[in-house]
């Protein structure tokens, strides 16, 4: 029962650091070191941290960890591993060290880079209580992500939070060379209107063979589950072409005048919800401050002897349950709120990114990564068994889609 004991205090300890923000790894996250002055701080490492900074950059591109490995190996970039026992960190070498002492360094392994890409410290929070832990058993599983301690703005970050959001979306949904070996600039980005799921790309067998994208529910199902969506390549193309350089020309003629539409639309579709949740938080926050008072009248009761302490921690219970539901109830308003506050903000950084593209003369994975969230196919079928296609393109930071009608 000692050990324990023990074991329940020091993980009682880590997870109180945790909670304060507090890096407490042995070693820093590859691209930061610990602060000499406070070992449960981070700091920026000049040698490493442009490395990760690549890695990003490549991310947002559209790339995934593979073809990112390889760059990093032909640019000669050494692994975390062979900085650490550079550093004196850990005696390490990876196996390819091991077969390679001279160029092993440079091959990095594929799970690494995923979790380079997959950490929030890069945006300057410390993300701890990643695993299950228990005693003599040690970690038994990974937990999920939302399950994680995450405390914002504890070091200076090294990429941007909404670069980090769109590497996170890329990450999801890779995208993979077709059985002719050529690559579908949109893979990861459209997805059916109603099933939610991916639109695969296909060649049909007609006597002049086009590309088309359909639903992957529909694919698999029929009919019975969803409908065909069918959009050809070449149409969508043109349309998310034309819809960039329309925007790019637009956000050049008048900047203000677009970014103030795009946040005037937003308000006031959202005006009376956003006025209705600020009603709702001030009352649950003045419910907190009630059944904060009532907790320590209801110690001076069981202290004088009006309650027992059996009833005494039956009403704790209830009342501090009742407490812990809307302190994060108004936490996650509060958030919710500071996301519609940024709506302005990211209205204007939209029109500042789309300006450069008012010339763009063809589309490739890196212009569609960056500029493009998602695009959205929706399809209705007429009792004449007409068929009628629209398409919303999420842009990534604007808050409004664009919505065309291509087929009716």
């Amino acid at each position: 029962m000692y050990s324990k004991d023990i074991s329940k205090k020091v993980h009682s300890s880590y997870v109180l650091k945790a909670q304060k923000g507090q890096f407490t790894g042995c070693i820093a996250p590859f691209g930061y070191k610990k602060d000499p002055e406070d070992k449960n701080h981070l700091l920026i490492d000049g040698e490493t941290a442009p490395v990760v900074r690549l890695i990003f950059g490549y991310a947002l591109d559209g790339h995934g960890p593979n073809y990112i490995r390889r760059r990093l190996e032909e640019e000669k970039h050494p692994c975390p591993t062979w900085w650490n026992r550079k550093r004196g960190h850990r005696n390490i070498r990876t196996k390819w060290e091991k077969k390679d002492p001279e160029n092993g360094r440079y091959v990095w392994d594929f799970s690494v880079i995923k979790e380079i890409l997959m950490n929030p410290v890069y945006t300057g929070a410390i993300a701890s209580q990643k695993t299950e832990y228990r005693f003599k058993i040690g970690t038994i599983r990974d937990k999920k992500p939302e399950d994680w301690i995450v405390v914002e703005g504890t070091h200076e970050p090294l990429v941007d939070k909404k670069d980090f959001a769109i590497v996170q979306e890329k990450l999801k949904s890779r995208q993979r060379p077709g059985k002719s070996g050529e690559i579908n600039l949109f893979a990861g980005l459209i997805k059916c209107g109603e099933c939610g799921k991916a639109l695969t790309i296909r060649t049909t067998h007609e006597k002049f063979p086009k590309r088309i994208f359909s639903c992957k529910t529909y694919n698999a199902y029929g009919k019975q589950h969803c409908t065909q969506h069918r959009v050809e390549f070449d149409t969508l193309y043109s349309l998310v072409l034309n819809k960039i350089r329309e925007c790019a020309a637009a956000a050049l003629t008048d900047s203000e005048a677009v970014a103030g539409r795009l946040t005037d639309t937003c308000q006031t579709e959202q005006k009376d919800q956003r006025e209705a949740m600020e009603r709702t938080l001030a009352k649950d926050e003045e419910r907190i401050e009630v059944l904060e008072k009532m907790v320590l009248r209801l110690y001076e009761d069981m202290v004088a002897g009006r309650i027992t302490e059996e009833n005494f921690n039956l009403l704790l219970e209830k009342t501090q349950k009742e407490q812990a539901e809307l302190k994060a109830k108004v936490e996650e308003g509060r958030k919710r709120l500071a996301d519609e506050i940024r709506l302005a903000v990211d209205a204007r950084q939209w029109v500042e990114s789309i300006q450069e593209y008012r010339d763009i003369n063809e589309l490739d994975t890196s212009t569609l990564n960056r500029l493009i969230k998602e695009i959205v196919v929706h399809e209705t079928i007429d009792r004449d068994k007409t068929r009628h296609i629209s398409i919303e393109i999420h842009f990534n930071l604007k808050p409004i889609p664009e919505v065309e009608q291509v087929t009716g």
